[in-house]
């Protein structure tokens, strides 16, 4: 379902002084935005250009800019595309030459670009992706009053979704633009059964200029609006286009085996035969209610079943379990979707509350057995098809949670007898696990994203799947004639999708049967071929998305070669895909020679949430901001990027005590930790002493926590919730969002605030002097007030010092020196600590200063003047 997009906008560059042009083509949404304070460089065209045959769509989209100023600028070009979309060009036309990119293997593109890095030289690379887009970033340095093209190709194989494909446009311009224009041609042999154009932002005035004409195998649609005919009112620069240009359309559906397009030796055969009768379906629901699913996500999660049961057919038959690390069924045996039982098993779903920690493996397991078990006993219909729907937001964190035996018992269990489809609530649930083990299982694993629309998306996958028409469907064709085919077998067929199937073929060969054959030459006799020969560019596309897909499925051998097939034809076929990157080399410039920068083919990362990493300048860089963190025995540790120095100071007292780390009064910030002891006594005499305790208050916000190495416990809206280090979680608040790592780390940040991050490090539990302890990490300390202080506070707005007299310490590796500091000279040794911010488990080794005698000299006062009566307390 191709959407098109560009998003375009001004801002300044701070330290080159320069203004900046960003434009961002998306092929999902567009968008346009223009910053009105800006008019020295001058957005006079843009066009969207898509072409779409046989549901291939191949989208050209063209920007062009003017520098008007009499001095050169910085124009920075960034895309938004599909995360199923295929980047197949990109170039710029600059004063006349033109830079156009090539299609590399991604390890060697990534050196190219590295080496660019290291010399010195601007490059780009961006990688960022949301629900259905991903980016990357060029910027190219423009000579004053001269031009610049953008031209970016990009290929998609629409899907047919609930019978019909798609193209969404949002179009939100913010001012008028001299040429905008927006042109789809649709090119379907079938012949266009309806296309229908419409817009939320329609007016008497707008409507008629959405050109529109379909003529049994073609469909024309376009916007063009001229300048006066996008302005608000005359002579203003509001315009009237703000919202959503969406067509739709469909094909005629014959009562055939299907339809095949024959190009060039290629075919490719799409499969939706009209008028099958709905299989019934046994589908168990498996929904998650640890307690990372409160607030939000578990009211959104009820009110999606509520509706989807209340669709159920009473052919049907359903089951309800839920799970924590415990699971809680609401019948033994799934029940048959009449009235009552409908009614029955909604009133169970509002009774739905969060609770526990997450055991997946359980719980997939009781609904497989529960499938079997009716199917044994024949409680459930011949013909009909099995299903299991998996609702989680974590990873596994109680019973069994190593993930590749998880996805062998399901596996096993299965045995192919039934789907699992698994959708993944949120960024912080492993959807890569979700995902092969749904392919593994005959079904598909799909994000949810959080927000207010997360009850629709549940919804939405539901009434994809909720309709099979047929199962185990197999397309044949003959051995001798046919080879390369893309994937032939599918487990099910749903209502309102398609079965596409490309191939090619080894000799003439003559179509028999019902499946309707056409020559594109024999259709179109008078016509240039529309974009190449597209039956094989979609027999490619398909053959690599499924050798990628596939690649988790089979033995090591198998992925291995998998991923070599789908390297080379991401190659040979010039597709940005997981494994191959698009270099593009810019002009030489005043600043230096030529410099690549790369486009990316994103995948879901186990984490499934990625940033928008911005391109490096090396103009100027902005210094990396100081850390401020006390870990160990305990250790304070003040890391400062900007000198590549770090100074370090040890705080020795009695076990128990309670120490001010972070006061600030006027945000109503207060962090204190109290330390505790070995076990015991080493036999070398030394007791070690560790932070296990912290308490944390916004006085402002109202937020207060108790960390320790067995739980955390927030206080929210009035009550006391309480968090295992067993758990992973998300708990998102007015004033505090919470992320927890099972056995690993708790990040807290305040509304608008600091951002602090507490790392548990567990020990043997049998170890004999040592025990678990925690560490507390300070980012973005520069957000707190000039007042702040405390143990680690006192350094957030900086610390002058000098060093000097370097000379051999009692240690041949541990020089001494004099450091200048407050007014003071102090003695200091140059030794390591260990930084665990990357690596929880081992760390590694930082260089600083350290200072001798808890910190004396270098801390306000004496460490007995951060003694605290109470974890929450000031004095």
């Amino acid at each position: 379902m191709p959407v098109f997009s560009f998003l375009i906008s001004w801002h300044h560059c701070l330290c080159c002084r320069l203004s900046i042009f960003t434009i961002y083509c998306v092929f999902q949404y567009f968008h346009l935005f223009l910053l009105l304070f800006l008019s020295q460089v001058e957005v006079y065209s843009v066009k969207v250009d898509c072409t779409v045959t046989y549901r291939f769509a191949h989208t050209v989209i063209t920007s062009k800019a003017l520098n008007k100023a009499n001095f050169s600028q910085e124009i920075v070009f960034e895309m938004e595309l599909p995360k199923t979309a295929f980047i197949t060009n990109f170039s710029m036309e600059i004063d006349g030459q033109i830079y156009v990119g090539e299609v590399k293997e991604k390890e060697k593109a990534k050196k190219q670009y590295e080496k660019a890095v290291s010399s010195g030289r601007t490059a780009g690379l961006v990688k960022a992706s949301g629900r259905k887009m991903e980016k990357f970033s060029v910027s190219v340095n423009i000579a004053a009053e001269s031009n610049v093209t953008f031209i970016m190709t990009y290929e998609e194989l629409l899907q047919r979704k609930l019978g019909q494909y798609e193209i969404l446009t949002r179009v939100k311009p913010k001012q008028p633009i001299q040429e905008f224009q927006i042109v789809t041609n649709i090119y379907e042999p079938q012949g266009i059964s309806y296309v229908d154009a419409n817009a939320t932002f329609f007016s008497n005035e707008l409507l008629p200029l959405v050109e529109k004409r379909v003529t049994g195998n073609k469909a024309h649609i376009s916007f063009s609006p001229t300048m006066e005919q996008q302005r608000k009112c005359p002579g203003c620069d509001g315009t009237l286009i703000d919202g959503d240009f969406i067509i739709k359309y469909d094909v005629n559906r014959a009562k055939s085996l299907g339809d095949i397009q024959i190009v060039n030796g290629y075919f490719v055969h799409f499969f939706a035969p009209p008028d099958l009768p709905t299989v019934p379906k046994n589908v168990v629901f498996v929904i998650d209610r640890s307690g990372s699913m409160s607030g939000r996500k578990i009211e959104q999660t009820r009110e999606a079943l509520l509706a989807i049961l209340k669709d159920l057919s009473e052919e049907d038959h359903f089951a309800l379990i839920l799970f924590d690390d415990s699971t809680d069924s609401w019948r033994t045996s799934l029940s048959k979707a009449t009235k009552e039982n409908v009614a029955a098993g909604m009133d169970f779903v509002r009774m739905i509350q969060q609770r526990g920690s997450t055991n997946i493996n359980n719980a997939v397991l009781e609904g497989v057995n529960m499938l079997v078990k009716d199917r044994q006993e024949k409680k459930l219909p011949e013909r009909s098809t099995d299903m299991i729907i998996l609702l989680t937001d974590g990873m596994p964190n109680s019973g069994e949670y190593h993930l590749p035996k998880i996805q062998e018992n399901i596996r096993s269990a299965i045995g192919e007898k039934m789907s699992l489809f698994c959708l993944g609530f949120g960024n912080d649930v492993d959807y890569s696990f979700l995902d092969v083990m749904s392919k593994q299982n005959k079904g598909v694993a799909r994000r949810i994203f959080e927000g207010s629309d997360a009850a629709v998306q549940l919804q939405g996958f539901y009434e994809e799947v909720a309709s099979t028409l047929l199962s185990e469907v197999d397309l044949r064709y003959p051995d001798n004639a046919v080879d390369s085919l893309t994937t032939n077998h599918y487990s099910q067929f749903f209502k309102g999708s398609e079965i596409v199937v490309a191939g090619r073929f080894e000799e003439d060969f003559k179509v028999q049967g019902q499946a309707t054959a056409m020559d594109w030459d024999e259709i179109y006799p008078d016509e240039e071929y529309i974009f190449g020969d597209f039956t094989e560019r979609l027999w490619a596309y398909l053959t690599i998305q499924q050798l990628l897909e596939n690649r988790s499925k089979g033995t090591e051998d198998e992925n291995a070669n998998a991923t070599a097939k789908a390297l080379e034809m991401s190659l040979h076929y010039s597709f940005v895909t997981p494994l191959t990157s698009m270099v593009v080399t810019k002009p030489e410039t005043e600043d230096g020679p030529d410099s690549p920068f790369i486009a990316d083919k994103l995948t879901e990362g186990k984490g499934g949430k990625r940033g928008f990493e911005k391109p490096p300048s090396y103009a100027y860089q902005q210094p990396a901001q100081p850390t401020y963190f006390v870990d160990g025995d305990p250790h304070f540790m003040i890391e400062l990027p900007e000198r590549d120095d770090a100074l370090c100071f040890n705080i020795n007292g009695i076990p128990g005590t309670i120490f001010n780390l972070v006061r600030d009064p006027e945000q109503g910030i207060l962090v204190n930790g109290q330390i505790i002891g070995d076990k015991k006594i080493a036999p070398d005499g030394k007791i070690n002493t560790y932070f296990w305790r912290f308490g944390i208050i916004h006085q402002t916000l109202g937020v207060r926590l108790e960390v320790s190495t067995q739980d955390i416990s927030v206080l929210q809206d009035g009550k006391w919730v309480k968090l295992l280090w067993s758990d992973t979680a998300s708990v998102k608040g007015l004033n505090v969002d919470l992320l927890l790592t099972k056995d690993r780390s708790l990040t807290v940040t305040l509304k608008d605030s600091v951002k602090f991050v507490v790392l548990l490090h567990k020990v043997w539990v049998k170890h004999p002097y040592h025990r678990d302890y925690l560490g507390f990490y300070t980012l973005d300390s520069h957000l707190l007030s000039p007042s702040v202080h405390g143990l680690l506070g006192q350094f957030y707005h900086g610390i002058e010092y000098e060093v000097s007299g370097l000379r051999p310490g009692e240690v041949p590796e541990k020089p001494d020196a004099i450091m200048y500091v407050k007014g003071q000279e102090l003695n200091v040794t140059r030794g390591w600590q260990r930084d665990f911010q990357r690596d929880v488990k081992n760390g590694e080794n930082v260089p600083c200063w350290f200072i001798h005698s808890n910190g004396t000299g270098l801390i306000d006062g004496d460490a007995t003047d951060y003694v605290v009566s109470g974890l929450f307390k000031t004095v």
